[in-house]
């Protein structure tokens, strides 16, 4: 009898234990889920704003503008500079300084009496973009090797979800109680996160914590074949979605009737493939990341060739460009989960270094891409001339996934 109750304790014991831990993982997933979110959702939140904001301040709108700008600059280089602090602090301190900081520049810019002022903590609350890194990297050292990319893919739907009902939050507050209200808003959801995270996010970096010079590990991930692979993917495929996102209200916007409502609906679309590949990308957790890379981006070639020859056959419909473009959101969808697992990979104690740099190289090199791209757009023929164009980004970013998944099989050749 006695022995039957030791069993009953054991058995009573390692349950309590697994649903502790099933729980603790649930509250992590949560966090990390609220932290990559929050990361991205002050990006355009306060778009609709914009010409109330300038008027309040009695500034030339182009002025306001810089917010966007600004704020863009400053976020890639926290994504450089916060990869590389949690590789050497530890992921936790960095997350809940950069959410910090965040707190108090909404709170900035609510208060703020100027445009100088207003600018200065705009830019500050690019702090948040340090969030992102952190997350990708607590993610892959707290799941298994073959779950990390799916657990990815589900925090990459929270990247889609929050810029696609960011404007639509925004513009109510600021009609419902003026702009000022969305940066408080930005700042009570902050403080909401931070409180929450202080309580359950755990430090993972213990054991690859880096004491190195930052700039040779920069200059260690810059000498990989495999990181730049890797990296030039995400730039490309980044590239891609900015070519379409400048060019797409101008070749189409005839075809919807200039109803700003419906172009906004249509474009839409691409931002739900993005969720759609993101939730695909856990059904490819058995391939490596450089075949899912490969898979991804003949996904995205594919339906933008359909596209082009549409529009070379005449095809009018509004449907026939938005419908070939959705796979510009499913192929990255797929891309980003693959491709930062991929770069987090590289070198494994210098996880978070490698995906800030990845972040901000794909940051600024699809803004370089787009750049470029925008020179040859808003001529005769604007359909044909942009299908061309984003397939040619398209299949820039193949072209690196197949160099990666090339490395991938050298790499796994010679380990074998």
């Amino acid at each position: 009898m006695t022995r039957h109750n030791a069993v009953q304790n054991s058995s009573s014991r390692m349950t309590d234990t697994t649903v502790a831990t099933s729980t603790a993982a649930a509250h992590r997933r949560t966090i990390l889920l609220l932290l990559t979110a929050l990361s991205v959702l002050p990006v355009n939140i306060y778009l609709p704003a914009l010409p109330n904001i300038a008027a309040t301040f009695q500034a030339d709108f182009a002025l306001v503008n810089l917010s966007v700008a600004g704020y863009a600059i400053v976020n890639a280089l926290t994504e450089i500079v916060a990869g590389a602090m949690s590789d050497r602090y530890g992921r936790r301190p960095v997350a809940l300084v950069a959410v910090a900081i965040f707190i108090v520049a909404s709170v900035g810019c609510a208060l703020a009496p100027n445009i100088g002022i207003f600018l200065l903590f705009r830019a500050m609350q690019a702090s948040i973009a340090a969030c992102f890194c952190v997350a990708l990297v607590v993610i892959k050292e707290t799941a298994g090797e073959g779950q990390a990319a799916n657990r990815i893919g589900y925090a990459a739907m929270g990247w889609a979800i929050a810029p696609m009902l960011g404007p639509t939050f925004g513009g109510a507050l600021d009609e419902l109680f003026g702009w000022r209200s969305i940066f408080v808003a930005l700042a009570l959801l902050g403080a909401a996160i931070l409180a929450i995270s202080m309580r359950e996010l755990k430090e993972t970096a213990h054991k690859s914590r880096s004491r190195g010079n930052h700039f040779a590990s920069y200059g260690q991930l810059l000498g990989s074949a495999r990181f730049w692979a890797y990296a030039l993917c995400m730039a490309c495929s980044t590239g891609t979605l900015y070519i379409f996102l400048g060019g797409a209200s101008s070749a189409v916007g005839e075809s919807v009737g200039g109803s700003s409502a419906k172009l906004g609906f249509y474009m839409g679309m691409i931002p739900a493939g993005f969720i759609l590949g993101s939730y695909l990308a856990g059904r490819f957790t058995g391939n490596s990341p450089g075949t899912t890379l490969v898979i991804a981006r003949l996904v995205t070639c594919m339906g933008l060739l359909f596209g082009l020859i549409f529009s070379m056959s005449g095809a009018t419909h509004v449907l026939a460009f938005f419908g070939p473009c959705i796979f510009i959101g499913i192929g990255n969808g797929l891309t980003f989960p693959a491709a930062n697992l991929g770069v987090m990979s590289v070198r494994g104690n210098l996880a978070g270094t490698a995906a800030g740099l990845a972040a901000a190289m794909s940051i600024g090199g699809g803004a370089l891409i787009a750049s470029v791209a925008g020179l040859f757009l808003g001529g005769p023929g604007a359909v044909h001339t942009l299908f061309g164009l984003l397939l040619i980004s398209a299949s820039l970013a193949l072209s690196a996934a197949l160099f990666a998944a090339l490395v991938d099989r050298r790499t796994a050749d010679n380990g074998s």
